[in-house]
């Protein structure tokens, strides 16, 4: 378990990371691991570049993919979208 993730997550503050050679900004809502036990992150990526060309929006980041990883000191406010106990996890270590 990453204890970065957590501490973001508790104190609702984005996190800068680095994700399949894009930079994003990411508000963490949960993370936790997979059914094949791969550590998970859901995230709503408020800025930055991504793979499918997606600049905003929900994400489910594989953990072992972030290459790089930070606290910003900008809080950000649950999504109202946002449902506790994601489905995609099986375990969870922590969430909003």
């Amino acid at each position: 378990m990453n204890q970065i993730i957590c501490d973001a997550i508790i104190n609702k503050l984005i996190i800068e990371l680095r994700y399949h050679e894009y930079s994003r900004h990411v508000e963490p809502h949960a993370y936790g691991r997979d059914n094949n036990g791969d550590e998970i992150l859901r995230c709503y990526q408020v800025s930055g570049g991504s793979k499918s060309g997606e600049r905003m929006g929900w994400k489910l980041l594989k953990v072992r993919d972030v290459f790089s990883l930070a606290i910003t000191k900008t809080k950000f406010l649950p999504r109202p979208n946002y449902h506790r106990n994601d489905k995609s996890m099986q375990y969870i270590f922590c969430q909003l």
